[in-house]
């Protein structure tokens, strides 16, 4: 087993998934993983599925209609396991086939999408889930080796030039298009690669949350492989 997780002080290593549920976020940890060796062939998978746009919703259905080999059925009944075990807690869990996520280039100064470090926000206490099976990896990093974009006193400059109002609306305009929700990696962070197979689940932000939301970001893609990612 890989323990390259046990010694972060952010993230909690579990080894089931009731233990994945009921692990408190408390302190530095706001992540905890659910670490895996998965078997079965999820390169068959991702092969034989339908990319309809440059990120797929797949079915249950779609998934369960493939024909695959043995070692693809295994895959396929690991990521069955998954998607059951969190719909019947209560989740919306969401299997992605991923060529690319849709870029926002539009200020240049600072973008929201999903590859900036960010952090995820409800208005219910909540947590985000994720599996990446196949393809690069997400990333996450440590609450004190990121600076809140809107605290970098050049970007936050032009903000308030591109908010042109009055300064009391300005962090209702912030949060209103998402800036703050959007992270810089400080000059010495060290990013941590969520690797294949584990299931994690990361803070969010909310009312009366006990611990930092978890900043995190998805991963430049592979040239010519796609992502295969459970989310919710």
């Amino acid at each position: 087993m890989d323990n390259r997780f046990s010694n972060d002080k952010q993230i909690a290593v579990v080894s089931t998934f009731s233990d994945l549920l009921n692990t408190d976020f408390k302190g530095d940890v706001n992540a905890v993983c659910w670490q895996r060796n998965l078997v079965g062939n999820f390169k068959e998978i991702v092969s034989k599925l339908e990319l309809k746009a440059d990120l797929t919703e797949v079915s249950m259905e779609d998934l369960h209609a493939l024909k695959l080999s043995e070692q693809g059925s295994m895959a396929r009944d690991v990521i069955s396991s998954d998607f059951q075990l969190l719909a019947d807690f209560g989740a919306s869990p969401s299997l992605n086939l991923i060529k690319s996520y849709e870029r926002d280039e539009e200020l240049g100064f600072i973008s929201t999408d999903v590859y900036s470090f960010h952090i995820d926000r409800s208005p219910i206490g909540t947590d985000t889930f994720l599996c990446t099976y196949h393809g690069a990896a997400s990333e996450i990093l440590a609450n004190h080796q990121a600076k809140q974009k809107i605290l970098v006193p050049e970007i936050r400059q032009k903000l308030k030039e591109l908010h042109n109002g009055p300064e009391s609306e300005f962090e209702n305009f912030l949060m209103e298009h998402y800036f703050d929700l959007h992270y810089q990696a400080k000059a010495d962070a060290r990013g941590i690669n969520l690797g294949l197979g584990h299931l994690w689940r990361l803070a969010v932000d909310y009312p009366d949350k006990q611990v930092l939301p978890c900043v995190h970001r998805a991963p430049d893609e592979k040239d010519g492989e796609y992502r295969l990612l459970l989310i919710c």
